[in-house]
C-alpha cells in the first residue's frame, strides 16, 4: 500500500479490504454493496435499497456534466426543477468536502521526502466518486431528562446509534469514559461554546476505511488536524447565500430567502457585547448624537420636555450646585443663566462639555463694567474697567451633565405618577385626590415622588386593581402586587372600623400640614363619646373579622397610624427634620469586640458618638468605614433625632384636640398611641434614607477626589529634554531590577526611541562602582552601560522597581552617570551656542508599567521580551508621554489607586469619574487625526475625543481607511461626494469633535488649511482669517486677491509664509468681541483670545511639566507603605539578617532594612546579642527612626521598649467618643486573658510570627495563595496554630496539637492535626498538610468546572444556562467565601429542577464529597455522576 492510499482525496476504495465493513453492533464482517456507497454516515449500518437509487440518480447527474449536457429550464417542471437544484447543491457540498479532504502536489512531495518507499502517481483520467452522506436518524431524539444530567457531548453527538433502554449507571458510566478522555482531545467543549447551538456538523464517512487506518491512528490523525467539520455550518450558510443570491429558496430554510447571515448568527451574545457588535451599538455607531450623550441618556430616550420643564431643571440644577458654588449674592441669576444656558447647548444642540468649554467659554464668565474714577493724569484713559467672574469649571459642566440625567429621572417617573392619576380619573367620574395633586406639582426628589406612589398605592390600591383588570396588564410601570397588610387595610377602609378611623377627628394630611411652619392649623375635633363606647357600638362592630371593641380600636389606630405614615407631606416633613437633626452612633458588636483592636483601620469608629452630618462632611471616607464595618458585621451604625423626646412632644400639640374633659383625653391618649406606631416606622424608613443619601454623597465626592488626582496625573507633558521645547518627546533608557536584590539578581534594560521603538534591550548584572583607593576595579557591566550611554546618548535614565532595593539601583546609577561624567544630547542656549549637561537619572512612577507588563498590548508588541524588560518599556513609554500610557488601560485604569479611600468607591461610579477626567485631558491636548490611524496607542486616544465614544471611534478609523487612509482636512470627515469621500460620521459629532481633531500642516500642499492645525473651530475660521487680515493691514480688494489665488484659508497661509504672527498682539480683541455680540449676538471674548494664541502657535503643550516623584510618593511605591502605616513608634517584626556582639541588623517584611544599636538591644547589658538572637529568626521590633527618603530605620528590640505599644494620636471633641464603654471592654478582654493564663511564645522558624488571626490575616493579604504564617495558638501551649491564605481574603486556620515534648514552651516532636494527621515537624506539616491542600486548591481553581463567582451568582448561571438549554443540565464548582478549605458543588438537573449544592473540603492530597475521597478533579466529577446517578435510581424503585 502506497502513502496515496492514505489520501481521502477522491474516496476511491482499493483492494478487498475496501469491500468490507464491521458491524458494531453485533461485531459481524459485513459485505458492502457498490463500493462505499453503502456506509451510512451517522451510525455506520449499511444502508437500504432506497440510497441507492438516490445515488444512481446523482451518478447521472454527474455523468450529464462531465457530457456538457445542458437541459433546457424551460421544458422542465417545477418539480424537476427543484430536484436538479438540490441535486447542484449536494453536488457543491460534495466537491467541497472533496477538495478540503485532498492533499495538494506539494504535500504529496513533503510526504515522499519523508518516506523514501513513497512513488508518485501518475495522474489518472479524473474520477466521480464520491462518498455519500448517510440519512439522519429515523427515530425522534428523546428528551434529556435526570439520566442525561451533565453530559458535556452536543446534540450530533447523541444523534449517534446507542441503545434505547439504557440503565442509570450504563449512562453514568459513559459520563466517566468521557471525563477520562476529554484530556485526550475528546468531544467535551466549552460549556460557552455549547450554549450557541450549531446545526449538526456533516461527516465524511469511510475514510478509516479508504485510508487503511486503524482507530488509534485515526484518533491521532483528528486530534492534529481535527476531523475538517468545524466550519461546515459556515459553508452551509455560504450555500443558503449563493441560493439567495440567485433568487431561490434553501430547501432546508425556505423562509429564508430574505435573511442573511449575521454577526450573531457566527459569535455568541456575550463576544458581542464585548466587541460592541450588537445592534443597539451599531445603532449608536450611526446616529447623529455624541456617544457619550447615547449612553448616558438611553433609559429617557422616551421623556419628553415641556418650555416649563426647562426653566424647572435650570432652578433645580442651580439650587444644587449653588451651596457648594459659595458665590455672592449678586451672582446668584447669572449663575442660574449660566446653568440655563449650558442646558441649553447640552439639549438643544447637543454639544458636549469639552466643546462648551473650549468654545462656549463666554457664556461661563460673568462680565461687567465696573465705573471707576476719572484720572486727571491721564484724561483719555476709559471711564470703565471690565470685571469677570468665573461662575462655572470645567468639572461644573460634568456636575450639570449628571444633574441632566437624574432631572430627566425625576421627569419621567413625575410623569409616569401623572399619567396614572389621570387614568384613574378616566375610569371614575368626579374621582380627584387633593393629596395627589397638590404634592405632585411640588415634588422636587425622586423620595418624594417615591413618597406619593405609595400613597397612590396604599390609597387607591382597589382601583389600581380594577384598572389593571379593564387594561389587562398594570398601569404604566407603576402598578404593584398588593401585599397582605395592604388587603388588611383595604377591608379595613371599607368597612365600619374606618368610622372609628375618622372619629379621630383630623386626618393624616390635615396633620401634616399642621406641622410646616406658617401654615394655617386645622384643628382635631373630638367626638361625644370615649373610644372604647364607640368601638363597641353596633355602627363600628365589623364581624367576623372585628367582632369586639377591642379589635376594632386596634384596627384604627393601626390604619391611622399607616396612614401617617404614608402620607407625603408627613414623610418630607421627616425627612427634613432628620437631616437636620440627626446623631449617628456606631456600637460595636460582638465580633467587632474581638476583632477590632487598636491596630485595626476601624478603631477610630469603634466607639464613635454624637456624629452630626457636618461632622460627617469633614471627613466622608470616615462614614464610608462605618458602613463597610458594618457590612462586615463588626459595628452597627444608628441614626437617631436629637432632642427626640422634645421633637415627639411637639408633634402631639398638633396631633391632640385642645378641648378638656375626659372624652377629650382619652382620644388624645389613642391619637399618641397611633402617632408613636408611626413614628416607629417613619424613623426606620428616615434612618435608611438618610443613611443611603450619605453613602451616596460620601461615594462621589470621594470619586471627585479621585478624579482630581488622575486629572493631575494626566496633566503632565513628556519629560522636557534640555534644551527643546515642552512637548517634545525625549529618549530613554530604562532599567529596573524588579524584585531582585541589587548586586545579585539581573538588572533588565530598554531602550526607547521618541516614536516609541525599542531598539535595543539586555541585562546588567554587576553595575558596582570601583574605589581606586582600595584598588578595587568597576563592576563587569559599567563599562558596558557607559558605552550604551555615550553611543545613545538618552535625554534621560529611568529607574523604577517593586521593592526598596530600587533605591540601591537608582544610587548606584547616579553615582555611574556624575563619576563617568555621562552627558546627555548636545543642545542649544537661548543664544544659539552649543552646550552639554550632565545626564539626569529620574525614579519614575510605576504604576502603569506594572499593568503594561503583563496586558495583551505588551504581549503583543514584544512577545519574545521578558517581563520585567516590558516593564522597562512600560516605564519608557509613561516617561515619554503619561496620558497616552494612562488612555491605554482602559477599564483597568481603576487598579490604579488615586486615594486610600477608593476601596470604598463602586467601580462604575469610579470609571465614570475618571472617564471624565481623561475626556478633559484629551480634548485639551487634541489627536492629530492621521497619526492614530497609524499608531494604536494615539487611537486608544480618540474614544475621548469629544463626542466620539468606542463604536463611534472604530467607525471613523474604518472609513478614514476607506477614504484612503489619510485626511487633508477636517470638513471632508462628513464626506466629500465630489472627492469620492465617505462620511465617517455626522454633522452634529464632527460639530463637537472638529477642534480636537487637528491636521498636521504643510505648507506645500495647497489644499490644506493652517486653521485644521490649531484649536480653532471651524466655525470660527472666518473669524481667524479676518483677525489674520487685519494683523497684515490688508484690504477688501488685497484679501479678494489672495483668497481667489490660492483658496479661503490663502490669508493666514501668507500670515505663517511671511513669519508675521507677532502681529495679531497688536490687535485690539475687544472691539472685536463687541462688534461681534452687537452684530450676531454671539459672545466671542474668551475664543478671539484663543483664535490669538493658536495662530502663533498651533496646538501649544498647555500641560504642566514632566512631574518627578516626591520622597513620601517613592516611599509609597517601593514599600506599599504610607505614614499611616508605618512611622515611629510603631512595633512591627523585623527579619534577623545579621547578629554581632554590639548590633543586629533587620530587615522589615516591606523591604526597609535597619540596624539596632547595642544600647537597643536588649534591658541586659551583661547578655550579648548572639546569645539573645540569631540570623533568619522572626522577632517583633520598635521602629524608633525611619529614614523615608534611603528607606532605612533603625529598631529596638528592648522589652520596656515593646510592652509601651503603639497609639496613633487622634483628636475627639466632647462627647464623640464613649470612653465608658471602651473601659470596660479593656476590662473585659483583661479577664479573659487572665484566665487563660496564655505566655507568649517564640518558636524558632521562618514562618512563625508572633501574630494573633486578625494580624496573621492582615499580614498575608498581600501575599500569594497558599502562603502561611505559625503563629501561637490561643488554646494554650500545647497548641499551635497554622493559617494559610486560602484565596484572596479566604484564610484557614488549622490546629495543631503538640505532643511529646521536651518542656512547657519548646515544640512538640508529634503534631497532630485533626486528630487524623500526625507529622514529625512543622516543615513536614508545611509540605504534606498545608502545600498539599493549596495544591488541591490550585488544581479545583485552575478546573474547567471552576467558576470565580460566588454562589448565587453561580446559581444564577446556572438558571440563565438551563433556561438557554432546557434539555441540558449543568454543575459548576465554586469556592465557599464563608468556610475556608471547602468549595460548592452547585448543579442543576434540567431546566425545572432547583439548583442544589453540596460542599467539597479540600484535605491532604484529596477532595472529600459526601464522605468519600477523590485524587483529583477528574475523579471527583465521575464520583459526584455516580453518587448523583444512584441516588436517582434509588428514587425510582
Amino acid at each position: 500500500m502506497s502513502a496515496r492510499d492514505l489520501i481521502v482525496g477522491e474516496a476511491e476504495l482499493d483492494d478487498e479490504e475496501a469491500d468490507e465493513s464491521f458491524d458494531e453492533n453485533n461485531g459481524e464482517v459485513r459485505r458492502k454493496v457498490n463500493g462505499a456507497k453503502g456506509v451510512n454516515g451517522v451510525n455506520g449500518h449499511l444502508s437500504d435499497s432506497s440510497e441507492e437509487d438516490e445515488d444512481d440518480d446523482d451518478e447521472e447527474a454527474a455523468r450529464a456534466v462531465r457530457e456538457g449536457f445542458i437541459v433546457d429550464e424551460e421544458e422542465e417542471d417545477p418539480e424537476t426543477r427543484d430536484r436538479r437544484r438540490q441535486e447542484r447543491k449536494k453536488r457543491r457540498r460534495e466537491e467541497r468536502d472533496e477538495e478540503e479532504a485532498g492533499l495538494d502536489e506539494e504535500d504529496l512531495d513533503l510526504i515522499g521526502e519523508a518516506n523514501p518507499e513513497f512513488e508518485r502517481r501518475i495522474q489518472t483520467e479524473p474520477k466521480l466518486k464520491r462518498l455519500k452522506r448517510g440519512h439522519k436518524d429515523d427515530r425522534e431524539a428523546r428528551p434529556r431528562g435526570v439520566d442525561d444530567i451533565f453530559d458535556d457531548e452536543e446534540e450530533e453527538d447523541r444523534m449517534q446509534d446507542r441503545p434505547r433502554n439504557r440503565r442509570v449507571e450504563d449512562e453514568f458510566a459513559d459520563f466517566i469514559e468521557e471525563d477520562f478522555s476529554g484530556g485526550e482531545g475528546g468531544g467535551q467543549e466549552d460549556d460557552d461554546d455549547i450554549a450557541v447551538r450549531r446545526r449538526p456538523a456533516r461527516n465524511i464517512i469511510g475514510a478509516k476505511e479508504a485510508a487503511g487506518l486503524d482507530e488509534v491512528a485515526l484518533e491521532d490523525m483528528k486530534e492534529v488536524f481535527g476531523d475538517g467539520l468545524e466550519y461546515d455550518w459556515a459553508l452551509e450558510a455560504q450555500d443558503a447565500a449563493e441560493l439567495r443570491e440567485q433568487g431561490q429558496a434553501d430547501p432546508e430554510d425556505p423562509e429564508g430567502l430574505d435573511k442573511g447571515i449575521e454577526l450573531k448568527d457566527v459569535f455568541e451574545p456575550s463576544q458581542l457585547v464585548d466587541r460592541m457588535l450588537t445592534d443597539g451599538d451599531n445603532l449608536v455607531r450611526m446616529t447623529d448624537e455624541p456617544e457619550r450623550f447615547q449612553i448616558a441618556r438611553k433609559p429617557y430616550r422616551n421623556v419628553e420636555f415641556t418650555d416649563a420643564d426647562n426653566r424647572e431643571e435650570a432652578i433645580w440644577i442651580s439650587a444644587l450646585m449653588l451651596p457648594k458654588k459659595r458665590l455672592d449674592a449678586d451672582l446668584k441669576e447669572p449663575f442660574q443663566k449660566a446653568v440655563a444656558k449650558v442646558l441649553e447647548f447640552m439639549n438643544t444642540d447637543n454639544c458636549e462639555v469639552p466643546f462648551i468649554f473650549q468654545h462656549r467659554k463666554d457664556y461661563l464668565i460673568h462680565a461687567q463694567r465696573m465705573p471707576v474714577s476719572p484720572d486727571p493724569n491721564n484724561p483719555g484713559a476709559s471711564e470703565y474697567v471690565m470685571s469677570a467672574e468665573k461662575l462655572l469649571t470645567q468639572s461644573d459642566l460634568w456636575d450639570i451633565f449628571e444633574n441632566d440625567l437624574k432631572y430627566r429621572a425625576l421627569v419621567e417617573k413625575r410623569q409616569a405618577l401623572q399619567r396614572t392619576y389621570d387614568s384613574l380619573q378616566g375610569m371614575s367620574e368626579g374621582f380627584r385626590d387633593p393629596v395627589i395633586e397638590e404634592t405632585l406639582s411640588e415634588a422636587v426628589t425622586m423620595e418624594e415622588l417615591q413618597d406619593i406612589q405609595d400613597y397612590l398605592h396604599f390609597q387607591h390600591s382597589a382601583r389600581l386593581a380594577d384598572m389593571a383588570i379593564v387594561n389587562g396588564a398594570q398601569t404604566n410601570s407603576t402598578q404593584r402586587r398588593p401585599g397582605a397588610s395592604k388587603m388588611i387595610f383595604d377591608r379595613i377602609r371599607t368597612g365600619n372600623v374606618y368610622g372609628l378611623v375618622r372619629a379621630f377627628g383630623i386626618t393624616a394630611d390635615a396633620f401634616a400640614q399642621n406641622l410646616k411652619p406658617g401654615n394655617r392649623r386645622q384643628y382635631t375635633e373630638d367626638p361625644t363619646e370615649r373610644p372604647d363606647d364607640m368601638a363597641d357600638s353596633e355602627a363600628i362592630l365589623d364581624p367576623p373579622d372585628y367582632s369586639s371593641g377591642a379589635q376594632c380600636l386596634r384596627a384604627a389606630k393601626a390604619m391611622f397610624a399607616e396612614e401617617i405614615y404614608m402620607s407625603p407631606r408627613m414623610r418630607k416633613f421627616m425627612r427634613q427634620a432628620y437631616f437636620m437633626n440627626a446623631l449617628i452612633d456606631c456600637h460595636r458588636t460582638e465580633k467587632g469586640l474581638r476583632k477590632i483592636d487598636e491596630q485595626h483601620p476601624f478603631f477610630e469608629i469603634k466607639y464613635l458618638r454624637n456624629q452630626q452630618l457636618s461632622d460627617i462632611a469633614q471627613d466622608l471616607a470616615r462614614f464610608l468605614r462605618m458602613l463597610k464595618a458594618e457590612e462586615e458585621g463588626l459595628i452597627e451604625v444608628r441614626v437617631r433625632m436629637q432632642n427626640r423626646t422634645a421633637f415627639t412632644n411637639n408633634l402631639y400639640k398638633d396631633l391632640e384636640s385642645d378641648n378638656f374633659s375626659e372624652i377629650a383625653d382619652a382620644w388624645n391618649r389613642e391619637r399618641r398611641e397611633a402617632l408613636d406606631m408611626a413614628m416607629v416606622k417613619l424613623e426606620k424608613m428616615m434612618a435608611k434614607g438618610l443613611k443611603e443619601a450619605m453613602r451616596t454623597e460620601c461615594e462621589n465626592q470621594i470619586a471627585k477626589v479621585c478624579r482630581d488626582e488622575y486629572g493631575k496625573r494626566l496633566d503632565q507633558a513628556p519629560y522636557k529634554p534640555k534644551g527643546m521645547q515642552l512637548g517634545t518627546v525625549p529618549r530613554v533608557l530604562a532599567l529596573s531590577n524588579g524584585s531582585g536584590i541589587f548586586g545579585r539578581d539581573a538588572i533588565c534594560w530598554a531602550w526607547v526611541e521618541e516614536d516609541g521603538r525599542v531598539l535595543e534591550n539586555g541585562k546588567f548584572t554587576d553595575l558596582t562602582l570601583g574605589d581606586p583607593e582600595r584598588a578595587t576595579e568597576d563592576g563587569a557591566d559599567v563599562k558596558a552601560l557607559v558605552e550604551l550611554v555615550e553611543r545613545r546618548k538618552p535625554d534621560v535614565i529611568g529607574i523604577s522597581g517593586f521593592s526598596a532595593e530600587t533605591r540601591k539601583l537608582y544610587k548606584q546609577v547616579d553615582d555611574i552617570v556624575e563619576r563617568k561624567e555621562l552627558h546627555c544630547a548636545d543642545f542649544e542656549d537661548e543664544d544659539g551656542n552649543p552646550m552639554s549637561d550632565k545626564l539626569d537619572v529620574i525614579i519614575v512612577n510605576d504604576e502603569v508599567a506594572r499593568l503594561y507588563q503583563t496586558s495583551d498590548r505588551a504581549n503583543m508588541e514584544h512577545p519574545g521580551f521578558a517581563p520585567l524588560t516590558k516593564y522597562c518599556v512600560g516605564l519608557a513609554k509613561y516617561v515619554q508621554n503619561p496620558m497616552t500610557e494612562y488612555a491605554s488601560l482602559g477599564r483597568d485604569i481603576v487598579s490604579i489607586s488615586f486615594d486610600s479611600n477608593q476601596r470604598y468607591v463602586p467601580e462604575e461610579k469610579l470609571v465614570k469619574q475618571l472617564e471624565t477626567a481623561m475626556v478633559d485631558m484629551v480634548n485639551l491636548c487634541g489627536v492629530d487625526i492621521n497619526e492614530a490611524v497609524s499608531d494604536v496607542s494615539q487611537a486608544s486616544l480618540l474614544p475621548y475625543v469629544c463626542g466620539l465614544g468606542p463604536r463611534k471611534t472604530t467607525q471613523l478609523l474604518k472609513v478614514i481607511n476607506l477614504n484612503g487612509g489619510e485626511v487633508t482636512t477636517r470638513a471632508e470627515l462628513v464626506g466629500d461626494p465630489e472627492a469620492n469621500k465617505l462620511a465617517a460620521i455626522g454633522p452634529r459629532v464632527w460639530n463637537n469633535c472638529a477642534s480636537f481633531l487637528y491636521i498636521s500642516f504643510e505648507n506645500s500642499d495647497p489644499d490644506m488649511d493652517y486653521l485644521d492645525n490649531t484649536r480653532v473651530h471651524p466655525e470660527d475660521y472666518d473669524i481667524g482669517r479676518k483677525m489674520a487680515a487685519d494683523a497684515l493691514e490688508l484690504d477688501e480688494e488685497d484679501i479678494e486677491a489672495e483668497v481667489n489665488e490660492n483658496g479661503p484659508g490663502a490669508v493666514v497661509r501668507k500670515l505663517i509664509r511671511d513669519e508675521a504672527q507677532d502681529k495679531v498682539n497688536d490687535l485690539i480683541l475687544e472691539e472685536y468681541a463687541e462688534q461681534l455680540e452687537k452684530n450676531f449676538n454671539q459672545r466671542k471674548r474668551a475664543t478671539l483670545e484663543t483664535i490669538r494664541a493658536e495662530l502663533q502657535q498651533p496646538y501649544e503643550e498647555l500641560r504642566r511639566n514632566f512631574a518627578l516623584l516626591s520622597t513620601d510618593e517613592i516611599f509609597t511605591m517601593l514599600t506599599g507603605e504610607t505614614r499611616d502605616s508605618l512611622c515611629d513608634g510603631m512595633i512591627v517584626p523585623v527579619s534577623i539578617k545579621k547578629v554581632a556582639d554590639d548590633y543586629v541588623e533587620a530587615k522589615m517584611d516591606c523591604g526597609i532594612e535597619g540596624t539596632v544599636p547595642a544600647l537597643a538591644i536588649s534591658n541586659r547589658p551583661d547578655v550579648s546579642a548572639k546569645q539573645l538572637f540569631s540570623a533568619h529568626q522572626t522577632v517583633q521590633a520598635k521602629i524608633t527612626y525611619l529614614n523615608r527618603k534611603h528607606l532605612t530605620a533603625n529598631f529596638s528590640l528592648r522589652e520596656d521598649e515593646l510592652h509601651r505599644p503603639y497609639r496613633k494620636e487622634i483628636d475627639r471633641i466632647r462627647d464623640e467618643w464613649d470612653e465608658e464603654e471602651e473601659k470596660k471592654d479593656k476590662e473585659s478582654m483583661m479577664e479573659k486573658n487572665d484566665v487563660s493564663g496564655r505566655t507568649q511564645r517564640v518558636i524558632k522558624h521562618p514562618l512563625f510570627k508572633p501574630f494573633n488571626a486578625t494580624q496573621a490575616e492582615e499580614y498575608l493579604g498581600s501575599q500569594a495563595r497558599g502562603d502561611l504564617v505559625i503563629r501561637p495558638s490561643s488554646k494554650g501551649l500545647d497548641h499551635l496554630a497554622v493559617t494559610w491564605k486560602v484565596s484572596d481574603n479566604i484564610y484557614q486556620h488549622i490546629d495543631v496539637l503538640e505532643l511529646d515534648k521536651s518542656h512547657q514552651l519548646s515544640s512538640g516532636t508529634t503534631l497532630k492535626v485533626g486528630g487524623r494527621y500526625n507529622y514529625s515537624d512543622l516543615d513536614e506539616l508545611i509540605v504534606n498538610h498545608v502545600k498539599a491542600m493549596a495544591k488541591k486548591v490550585d488544581e479545583m481553581m485552575l478546573h474547567e468546572k471552576y467558576q470565580n463567582l460566588s454562589k448565587a451568582e453561580v446559581e444564577r448561571w446556572l438558571t440563565t444556562y438551563t433556561e438557554a438549554n432546557p434539555k441540558r443540565s449543568v454543575y459548576n464548582f465554586c469556592i465557599d467565601l464563608k468556610h475556608a478549605g471547602y468549595f460548592h458543588l452547585c448543579f442543576k438537573a434540567g431546566q425545572h429542577a432547583q439548583v442544589q449544592h453540596w460542599s467539597v473540603k479540600v484535605v491532604p492530597q484529596a477532595f472529600e464529597l459526601q464522605k468519600n475521597m477523590y485524587p483529583d478533579m477528574r475523579a471527583l466529577c465521575n464520583g459526584f455522576k455516580l453518587i448523583f446517578a444512584n441516588m436517582q435510581s434509588g428514587r425510582r424503585r
